[in-house]
């Protein structure tokens, strides 16, 4: 798809890179079987290759307003386009430039900016995260039905192991995930351990970048970034094999690093140093002798692959080999290609449809009656929990010789 710049746009990296982007488009229309927002309601505009043509004509005729943005807000990041495309059209990253133009081009209301500057503040601040959150706990017996299923109950906790291993890898704690879910990266450090490995989270390390990014600050998505890198640097010098993600989210995220730093000569290297040592948790079991573990699961367990992990990262059958490994039982399910609705903030910023498409996904993962649903991020195993009929949990406390419940 060829793209004619608007003047505005000729010289500037961001219309460079959206019409070299755009070029790989070849209007085929393949991506619109497999988006779950335009499975959801057949509006062309909320189909890949309909928002294509949103940013593509945003920048022939310099400018955009209300439309645009909203069929970009409606859209997931799932990525499940990019998985069907014969093309190898990048389309999140189109995406990813579309909403940072949009917040330039066609500024929100201020309702609207205030509420994701928010968000944004929020999330990425983990002590107040785990502020909010543990106030939130400690009401949610006073709250109404609607708020209580929202707030996910405390789960007690056991000690991770000292380090004691010669092997020692970086494990990201991100944001959301340590104050909601702590629990998940104390079994990554158990099973680890238990395969000589020592999992340290690095202090100063904080939030992925996704929040930011995602959401068009894309200044404060990149500091994010940069934060990390410094963080882990020095580990990384003294020869740490690799930087662990659990949340597949922020797996996704670390993977793409070098190129959302490509431009900066400063952590342009770095960077990409960092890109290439990431590994989600399940790659790195994937390459390890387990015969060590000491897994012991009867319940049969339905595996909900994130969008993160299988189109992001293109490990659509990683978790699943690792768990049958080890001799845990899986279920059937069917429409795994398809998004739960949670897609980080958007489960807020787009409720009433991330309800419908987490109604869809949990028909989906239970119509072979499981015992407990397993997913590989953290904002997944939020929204399905707050409606699902199992307990929902991380796949790595499958795994883990002491859960913690």
């Amino acid at each position: 798809m060829h793209v004619e710049l608007h003047p505005r746009f000729k010289h500037t990296a961001e219309g460079q890179r959206g019409a070299e982007l755009i070029s790989a488009c070849v209007h085929c229309g393949f991506c619109l079987a497999t988006c779950p927002t335009y499975l959801d309601d057949p509006d062309e505009r909320d189909s890949p290759r309909g928002r294509i043509y949103l940013i593509k004509s945003l920048l022939e005729d310099g400018k955009a307003g209300d439309t645009t943005r909203t069929h970009l807000d409606r859209c997931l990041s799932c990525k499940s386009c990019e998985t069907t495309c014969p093309s190898g059209m990048r389309y999140g990253a189109l995406a990813d430039l579309g909403r940072g133009l949009m917040e330039k081009e066609a500024p929100r209301p201020y309702n609207q900016r205030a509420l994701r500057w928010l968000l944004r503040h929020t999330v990425t601040t983990p002590w107040l995260m785990r502020s909010l959150l543990g106030a939130g706990q400690w009401l949610r017996p006073l709250l109404p039905a609607r708020l209580r299923q929202r707030v996910p109950e405390p789960r007690p906790r056991q000690a991770p192991p000292p380090s004691r291993n010669r092997r020692l890898m970086m494990l990201l704690d991100g944001c959301v995930q340590g104050a909601a879910a702590p629990q998940t990266n104390d079994s990554v450090r158990r099973v680890l351990d238990q395969l000589g490995i020592d999992a340290e989270p690095a202090p100063g390390a904080g939030c992925c970048g996704a929040v930011n990014y995602h959401l068009g600050a894309h200044d404060d998505g990149l500091d994010d970034m940069r934060r990390n890198i410094d963080a882990w640097w020095p580990a990384v010098e003294a020869g740490a094999e690799a930087i662990i993600s659990s949340a597949s989210g922020c797996g996704a995220t670390l993977a793409d690093y070098g190129q959302l730093l490509a431009h900066d000569p400063e952590y342009a290297e770095r960077a990409a140093t960092i890109a290439g040592l990431a590994r989600d948790i399940g790659a790195v079991l994937a390459n390890e002798d387990l015969s060590a573990l000491r897994v012991n699961v009867s319940a049969r367990v339905a595996l909900h692959t994130p969008c993160t992990l299988k189109h992001a990262l293109g490990q659509d059958t990683l978790v699943r080999q690792v768990l049958e490994s080890t001799g845990v039982v899986l279920t059937n399910t069917i429409d795994d290609h398809l998004c739960c609705g949670s897609a980080g903030t958007y489960s807020i910023l787009e409720r009433e449809r991330s309800l419908r498409l987490r109604d869809r996904k949990l028909a989906a993962l239970t119509g072979d009656a499981p015992d407990i649903i397993a997913t590989a991020n953290i904002g997944c195993q939020l929204h399905l929990q707050e409606s699902a009929s199992r307990p929902v949990r991380h796949w790595i406390e499958l795994l883990d010789p002491k859960p913690a419940d």
